[in-house]
């Protein structure tokens, strides 16, 4: 099913909780609801951003829905009404990606091209936390608790960072160009990132690896990126058994996550596809494109 409503790239996607609603953000500076199940019908829009929306996310309690935009501003929205209740300001640069936490459902983190990560609480006034990343940062990831969140941006390394001790806790050298994307696995146990040397790797995050420092699991090839330089998702399955993410090539990726083989291949896009999610309680993968579409539709088990 194609959905239609957005005048520019659609940069990102997400479920919210209840599988119930898509929200899509876009460069046409709105991010539009679109009822998840039926007709898929636009419900409602979220406007207020002065430039490009690049991200979006819903809290775990479904209430809120959180976006990133290029006007450097987080912006903070009622879930059932579409009205902006807050926004975070305090980033210097566009903001590039933004996560909300596991466990409170009132921590949002944003990842900046001002070089931070900044972790805000929807109930106080500025940033709770900034942590300085040395390079712009291009993605952001909540661990499983609220204690670490994991960054990566242009220097190609995965960061964890203890919120107890606003420090490093961890850092993985991944890839061999910038990363695009981190997504935390559904049990918290591994992380997923997509990055313009073309791969998109799995990490075992948990803080004791069987073997010894390595944590590199899996590589799934097959996507591209291009000299657009889009910054591309990755995302996990509800269950964790097959990955998708953003490619340049026009294509719909998923692979599975057992074998990194991959399952499916759907093509359909006339542009970039910078964001594919799965659907998280039904067989359903959206995606969103520079070609201003949105398609839903159902894998063949």
């Amino acid at each position: 099913m194609k959905l239609t409503g957005h005048t520019g790239s659609v940069y990102a996607l997400s479920y919210s909780p209840d599988g119930e609603c898509l929200a899509s953000a876009s460069f046409d500076m709105t991010c539009l609801l679109w009822n998840a199940t039926g007709n898929c019908e636009n419900i409602n829009v979220l406007r207020g951003h002065k430039n490009a929306v690049l991200d979006v996310k819903w809290s775990m309690d479904g209430e809120h829905i959180v976006t990133a935009s290029a006007d450097k501003i987080v912006a903070w929205w009622d879930g059932n009404t579409a009205e902006r209740t807050k926004r975070f300001m305090g980033h210097e640069g566009i903001v590039n990606k933004v996560d909300t936490s596991h466990v409170s459902p009132k921590l949002v983190a944003s990842a900046s091209d001002d070089g931070t990560v900044k972790v805000w609480d929807a109930r106080v006034k500025g940033a709770t936390t900034t942590l300085d990343c040395q390079y712009p940062t291009t993605s952001v990831a909540f661990g499983l608790d609220a204690h670490v969140v994991y960054s990566a941006g242009i220097d190609n390394c995965i960061t964890a960072w203890d919120l107890r001790i606003h420090d490093k806790s961890m850092m993985i050298k991944a890839h061999a160009d910038t990363i695009t994307c981190l997504s935390l696995h559904p049990k918290g146990t591994h992380l997923l990132s997509n990055s313009m040397d073309g791969t998109m790797k799995s990490w075992d995050i948990r803080p004791f690896v069987p073997d010894g420092n390595k944590r590199h699991c899996k590589t799934f090839l097959g996507g591209t990126h291009n000299a657009e330089k889009g910054l591309l998702n990755c995302s996990w399955s509800s269950d964790g058994n097959m990955v998708t993410g953003g490619s340049a090539d026009k294509v719909v990726h998923i692979w599975d996550e057992m074998t990194s083989e991959e399952l499916y291949y759907l093509p359909g896009h006339k542009g970039c596809v910078n964001a594919v999610v799965f659907h998280p309680k039904e067989n359903v993968v959206a995606s969103g494109s520079s070609d201003k579409a949105i398609f839903v539709g159902e894998l063949s088990s």
